[in-house]
């Protein structure tokens, strides 16, 4: 139950970027450019950290160098334990912040400072530690998704593979809960878990465009598909789901599960490590429009697209794009991100 009626504040309206249309590079050019990347990551001593969501040309270059191709939070754990000096960070602006909160002495570079994301943008620092004065009675909780400013103000921070956990310890302690951005991956942990959680009204793009009812005559079309979704999605995609869980959990089930179609709700960037770790499975993106729907993501987001070996190279030659944050909010945010962590290893 959501006890607490008191006004929220009003959402910022998202701006929305078009996909990048960067050149075609034809496969000489591509490995030209890849074999210059790798030149000036030699020389600046630096790592490739990609998530599962950017284009597979970097996933690829990831693991090619010795990086890695996973989640937010297995991105900054891998650099934090990484003994390069430069983290180059593929991904959205939240990932590079939490990268550099956990390793304050290394450099993070990112190809384009602008690549955000629409929770985010959707939970401003300012209101949203004006909505927390409003309940000082409950425990913030935030999800990865959010700036350092906003993870400052939390008590404890989460990524979806570690969220039902951590608020089921919360509830069983008796702890309300005050959570933040994504209203559909709270209505999921508060469904799974009967606490007390009061929401903010946030979404993803990409996720919120998935509609239930096109996905259902989809699954009509695959009867013997399995459906994969991620639970940032609206609860009538949710139900439908046979497993619903983190981008980590969707590819461990491709690799573990019988079925030989799979339908996926999630961002299709991570078909590249699902096809890699299940090269003989199908998979189908779920439906993002149906009749009259608009598509603003078309179940790619459109700041992972702003991520390219071309702004990469160009970030690497040039040290530019680098993530800085105030050493105060940092103190005050790597507290939220630690409690998790420390959470985590005591399970």
């Amino acid at each position: 139950m959501s006890a607490d009626p008191a006004k929220k504040p009003d959402i910022p309206v998202i701006q929305v970027p078009r996909h990048p249309q960067w050149p075609h590079l034809d496969a000489r050019e591509k490995a030209a450019l890849k074999d210059r990347i790798r030149a000036m990551m030699r020389e600046r001593n630096a790592v490739l950290v990609a998530h599962y969501y950017v284009d597979a040309d970097l996933q690829a270059l990831a693991e090619e160098t010795g990086g890695c191709v996973a989640d937010s939070l297995e991105m900054a754990r891998f650099g934090a334990a990484s003994e390069a000096d430069t983290l180059l960070v593929c991904g959205v602006r939240f990932m590079g912040e939490t990268a550099k909160i956990l390793n304050p002495e290394k450099t993070v570079l990112m190809p384009d400072l602008a690549a955000t994301c629409s929770l985010d943008e959707g939970c401003p620092a300012g209101p949203f530690s004006d909505f927390c004065d409003q309940h000082p009675d409950r425990t913030v909780v935030v999800y990865a998704n959010t700036s350092a400013e906003v993870k400052a103000r939390a008590d404890w921070m989460v990524t979806s593979g570690i969220a039902l956990d951590i608020v089921r310890h919360l509830h069983a302690r008796g702890e309300k809960i005050l959570w933040a951005p994504d209203k559909h991956l709270g209505h999921y942990v508060q469904r799974m878990t009967g606490a007390d959680m009061l929401m903010w009204d946030g979404a993803c793009v990409v996720h919120e465009e998935f509609k239930g009812f096109a996905l259902e005559r989809l699954r009509r079309l695959h009867p013997d598909a399995a459906v994969l979704v991620h639970p940032e999605s609206p609860d009538e995609v949710v139900d439908q789901a046979d497993v619903v869980g983190s981008t980590t959990a969707l590819i461990q089930a491709v690799q573990q599960m019988p079925n030989e179609e799979f339908i996926v709700a999630t961002d299709d960037g991570i078909f590249w490590k699902m096809q890699q770790m299940a090269p003989n499975k199908r998979l189908i993106s779920a439906p993002t429009a149906g009749e009259g729907a608009t598509c603003e993501s078309c179940a790619h987001c459109p700041w992972m697209a702003m991520n390219a070996l071309q702004n990469l190279e160009q970030v690497l030659r040039e040290g530019h794009n680098e993530i800085h944050i105030e050493e105060s909010v940092r103190q005050r945010a790597v507290g939220a991100i630690q409690r998790m962590l420390d959470f985590a290893a005591s399970r």
